[in-house]
């Protein structure tokens, strides 16, 4: 019988996100959030949205990985305790050099050996205790198959792109397997929640394992800090599609304030999913790269780990005293040699590698018994796809040439497939003419970086130590692994083209050594420059910067299931309350309404586009108040308006963002727009067309006053490039027209300068208080940004004697989101239901027969 909250994860997993139901309560060993300790047994019900930050002054840092930076050891005989130290090859121990030396750093992830459930209890309060560390146990079931399943089978060929066309290539998606992935994250997240003080701490989750994390974490502390990294390359948008769970984990990755990648090529494709999935388009300000998200700005970070200099310093000395490096120079006197480090795994191209050997060995027999390809296999590190097919190709492709070209003495290449210790690689680094990846696709990959550092020794105290003399290098790298862009002095070579690699691995180590000291020294700058405290310390400085204003907005969690997101927005911004418009609506002798229409009292979604009869029953009574001047003010053509809205004697109306202006049926329109000649149209239109014939799923509207290219049906990526480039095509030939070229949602709007909501705003209000009526209420609602011109009209409006400082002003948007706007309402039909009301509380002895009110002109 599986556990209650075994079985809400799966609910979860499959798309029902029930609300979280009380778990066994458990006393956090290090913090408690204020208030009963229950309430961190409610995932959304008892979110922690404190307005006012904690008084403790000092912030932490909480990183969370798949396996904690530790290396396990126990005795011989099973009986003994277990001991533990830390990984001083853990990238996670090394980017705390990043961090500030008084920031505490704590660690929440899993072992990598098993602990009897047992001693779990024991080895998490020594971890705690000692280094700071949060085990995180995962039963093995959902072990093997969150890691060896989803992770291996399913993410981690997708993200080095590769579909699983047929079984034998990784299998078909398994559910099962997407279910255990959420429980192992909702694990990690238990283990966060014992450790986590919401108001003071850094939460900086790594890869690829713990992408749906940022949801559990967001979904309970809504304005909790933090930042996601992923290590491995992110897939194009055409890959990405393909994962059924695609946009599961798109909104939980969304749900971080920070996600950084190594390359740009990772953060577009991230983008362009973004996109292409959601709906969402990215700016660039100043340099920084965000997306707007329901209010919230989500960062995103470009920034290549490095290495960490002291510890390959550290290593060279051990090497060095353990003669290593000695002992290969003489093992290979007289060869040069040529060093590959790769995990074994189907995308590291090591047998790529041996076959560009083998053809440097055939076109250059020169190099016959005297170049040595070393190649260093590190374990698997797990059950990945074809990892034993993999094998069987390397082993058979080695033994081959080395059969073909070996002589006595001599093997082409020397194949290392056991276990070696860093000192040992460190020591094949030094003696290494040229390191050789040919990885097809690989995240970041710092084989390069390491010898480097290697090849440039210790400082000249100690450089007897290591080699004399000018410091010299050469790389050989696929241009498809994340460290490609930084190394601009490598041989970029394309894997899949053996005879290119092949020549050249030759020109790598037939190059002049003055030509190797160059390039070296300028990859030494780099390496030595952006390493991993670099990479940490500029992490963490952006994650501040985007999380600054955290605790300045009111904050919110809406969704259901991975749809789960926080809606920020200025404190000032509430919902619209019935009760307070009517108390002042009642109380104002001179009120102006101002509605949008679609969006607003029209459903966006809807397809018969004309008012219901409740909505003109509606605008009937509220015209018919004397006190009331009430107008629709819309994007629309004034003979749609007109049409639709003709039972509505007395509404005004502004058609075309306000170009056209109509206070009431009997009157005659007026134009608001600065000139009445359009020419230019004669000038846009064939532009436009020239757009719509090569954008497939674009049109044009043509109004009276505007012209109007929408791209909503074609491709999002390409309608936006080629809306971005008509945008400054349009600008150049209309740059002597009395025309605005602007770009909206999907759309490209050209119309007349001044032909704006705002400004038809500003004349009603104008005209109202020439007339001897100054508006005492003020009623906007609308749902876009055309409608933002309006709210923002009305903020200024008293500053510049508009209206009185008496006035009462309900500026409000449709929907929760960013707005220059005051107050919200959720949808349309809570703005009829508004408006209906007001109409209920307007003078009752006022009808549309009995007065005839002259409308101010």
């Amino acid at each position: 019988m599986m556990s209650r909250s075994y079985t809400n994860l799966l609910d979860l997993a499959s798309g029902n996100f029930p609300a979280m139901g009380r778990e066994r309560k458990r006393l956090p060993k290090i913090m408690s959030v204020p208030g009963n300790i229950a309430e961190l047994d409610d995932d959304q019900t008892q979110s922690v949205m404190s307005d006012i930050p904690s008084s403790v002054s000092f912030d932490r840092m909480i990183i969370v990985a798949n396996q904690l930076p530790l290396r396990a050891t126990r005795a011989s005989d099973n009986k003994g305790g277990w001991s533990f130290s830390w990984n001083e090859d853990s990238l996670l121990l090394q980017l705390k050099d990043g961090l500030p030396e008084d920031m505490e750093v704590f660690y929440v992830g899993s072992l990598k050996v098993s602990i009897d459930p047992g001693e779990q209890d024991d080895v998490s309060q020594l971890l705690l205790e000692k280094f700071r560390c949060v085990p995180t146990f995962l039963p093995p079931d959902i072990l093997a198959k969150f890691y060896d399943g989803f992770c291996k089978r399913h993410l981690w060929p997708l993200f080095h792109y590769m579909l699983p066309f047929s079984a034998e290539q990784g299998g078909r998606f398994d559910r099962s397997l997407w279910e255990a992935y959420v429980s192992a994250n909702k694990l990690f997240f238990q283990k966060v929640v014992e450790v986590i003080n919401p108001d003071e701490d850094y939460i900086w989750i790594h890869d690829y394992h713990l992408m749906v994390l940022p949801t559990f974490l967001r979904r309970r502390f809504n304005r909790v800090r933090m930042g996601f990294f992923l290590h491995s390359s992110f897939p194009s948008s055409e890959l990405y599609r393909t994962l059924p769970v695609r946009e599961e984990i798109l909104k939980a990755l969304l749900n971080s304030d920070l996600i950084g990648f190594h390359t740009f090529d990772y953060a577009r494709h991230f983008l362009s999913c973004c996109s292409r999935m959601l709906g969402l388009e990215y700016q660039s300000k100043r340099g920084y790269i965000g997306l707007e998200y329901y209010g919230r700005i989500i960062g995103i970070k470009i920034m290549p780990v490095g290495v960490h200099m002291g510890r390959i310093a550290s290593v060279m000395r051990q090497t060095d005293e353990e003669g290593k490096i000695a002992e290969l120079r003489h093992r290979f006197e007289g060869k040069t040699v040529l060093l590959g480090v790769d995990d074994l795994d189907i995308f590291k191209g090591i047998d790529l590698k041996f076959l560009a050997m083998e053809h440097m060995l055939k076109q250059h027999p020169k190099w016959k018994g005297k170049a040595v390809l070393v190649q260093i296999v590190n374990p698997a590190r797990g059950r990945g796809v074809n990892i034993d097919e993999i094998n069987v190709e390397i082993q058979e492709s080695c033994k081959r040439i080395n059969e073909e070209f070996g002589q006595p003495g001599y093997q082409p290449i020397v194949f290392i497939d056991s276990p070696i210790s860093v000192s040992e690689k460190v020591a094949y680094y030094n003696i290494a003419e040229c390191v050789v990846v040919t990885a097809m696709r690989d995240g970041m990959n710092l084989t390069p970086y390491d010898y480097i550092a290697c090849r440039q020794g210790l400082s000249d105290s100690e450089a007897h130590l290591t080699s004399t003399g000018p410091k010299k290098s050469m790389l050989v790298i696929s241009e498809f692994i994340g460290c490609s862009p930084s190394l601009s002095g490598a041989i970029r070579v394309n894997p899949w083209n053996t005879e290119a690699t092949g020549e050249a691995m030759n020109e790598a180590i037939s190059m002049v050594d003055s030509e190797k000291e160059l390039r070296h020294e300028k990859h030494y700058r780099y390496v030595m420059r952006h390493d991993v405290a670099y990479w940490a310390r500029s992490f963490l400085q952006d994650m501040g910067r985007i999380c600054a204003d955290h605790f300045r907005k009111r904050c919110w969690g809406i969704g259901f299931s991975f749809g789960f997101r926080v809606v920020a927005l200025d404190p000032n911004f509430r919902k619209l309350s019935i009760a307070a418009i009517i108390s002042a609506y009642t109380r104002a002798k001179t009120r102006a309404i101002l509605l949008d229409y679609d969006g607003t009292v029209m459903p966006q979604n809807s397809i018969l586009k004309s008012p219901s009869q409740e909505v003109v029953k509606i605008l009937n009574t509220l015209c018919a108040d004397p006190r009331n001047t009430v107008f629709i003010v819309s994007g629309r053509t004034r003979d749609s308006l007109s049409s639709w809205f003709s039972p509505c004697k007395k509404l005004g109306i502004a058609a075309e963002h306000g170009y056209f202006l109509r206070w009431s049926q009997k009157d005659d329109w007026e134009v608001c727009g600065q000139s009445s000649d359009f020419e230019w149209m004669h000038v846009a239109e064939p532009v436009m067309k020239l757009y719509t014939e090569a954008t497939d799923g674009s049109s044009i509207e043509i109004k009276e006053s505007a012209l109007v290219w929408q791209y909503r049906d074609a491709d999002l990526s390409f309608g936006s490039a080629q809306a971005k480039e008509m945008l400054d095509h349009l600008e150049n030939v209309l740059a002597n027209e009395p025309v605005s070229v602007k770009s909206g949602q999907f759309i490209v709007e050209v119309k007349p300068q001044g032909a704006t909501k705002g400004f038809v705003a500003e004349k009603i209000f104008t005209s109202m208080a020439e007339s001897g009526k100054q508006a005492e209420f003020i009623l906007c609602i609308g749902d876009d940004r055309s409608d933002e011109d309006m709210f923002e009209i009305i903020g200024n409006a008293v500053s510049r004697n508009i209206l009185s400082s008496k006035t009462v002003v309900f500026a409000c948007t449709v929907g929760q989101k960013p707005s220059k706007a005051t107050y919200y309402l959720d949808d349309p039909a809570e703005v009829i239901s508004m408006l209906d009301s007001l109409a209920e509380a307007s003078h009752p002895s006022f009808s549309s027969d009995e007065e005839k009110e002259e409308s101010p002109s």
